[in-house]
């Protein structure tokens, strides 16, 4: 089973049909594979009340990663899981938790991490939209660093066993490219197999169809390799 985190980080999943495109053509190789998809809502997410929205505030993967795993743990109750083969997706603030569980968790054995965020006090500088940032972290990088490396991934980089495929866009502002260099670097340094691809002339969304193709294609492979039976 694949696990697909949502973006925002306030946003949620929702009943969609998935179109061959930027998001909808991964899960669907993945379905037509023999993959389960399983998209959480952990808390942070929109449908459950504002209380509920705000939890994750000063807490980036704390509360929402022991959210999914337990929803992974109710998963496995109603359908038949290879708790041995979880793979875990993620773009935005989704590839950050990628990143995150990468450092977190050795519960999966392959992991997709797009877009995402590896240190938040470098990101804070390099971001073109870091006003969104102050209500969940309570104050700027440069009054309150602490909980910016708290929360990033980096710092608890030599956690990281997982096999980690990357990929961003060249152009990207909201997570922008140097956060998965970072990211990726710190993978080899730590001897963790990883791959990255950076998309030529795309942003934040993946527009262009062969690039789209290069990251379904790139992460189907990677699921493959490392998730299914010998």
């Amino acid at each position: 089973m694949v696990v697909d985190v949502h973006g925002g980080p306030s946003a949620a999943s929702t009943p969609a049909f998935f179109a061959n495109d930027f998001r909808g053509g991964l899960p669907r190789a993945l379905l037509s594979h023999g993959y389960f998809v399983f998209y959480p809502n952990p808390r942070g997410s929109y449908g459950q009340g504002e209380a509920f929205t705000r939890a994750n505030v000063r807490d980036f993967g704390g509360g929402d990663l022991r959210d999914i795993l337990a929803g992974i743990d109710a998963v496995e109750k109603i359908a038949p899981v290879d708790d041995r083969r979880l793979g875990l997706f993620g773009h935005s603030y989704g590839g950050f938790m990628a990143m995150w569980t990468v450092t977190h968790s050795q519960r999966f054995h392959a992991v997709v991490a797009g877009a995402g965020v590896a240190n938040w006090i470098s990101y804070y500088g390099e971001n073109g939209i870091d006003r969104w940032m102050i209500p969940f972290f309570g104050a700027s990088a440069y009054d309150d660093p602490a909980i910016y490396r708290q929360l990033s991934p980096l710092e608890t980089i030599k956690q990281a066993r997982t096999p980690t495929f990357i990929y961003v866009g060249e152009r990207d502002v909201e997570c922008p490219t140097p956060q998965s260099v970072e990211f990726w670097h710190a993978l080899n340094a730590m001897g963790v197999k990883t791959r990255l691809l950076i998309l030529e002339g795309e942003g934040h969304g993946i527009r262009k169809p062969d690039h789209v193709r290069q990251i379904n294609d790139g992460a189907l492979a990677w699921y493959d390799t490392y998730l299914k039976a010998d």
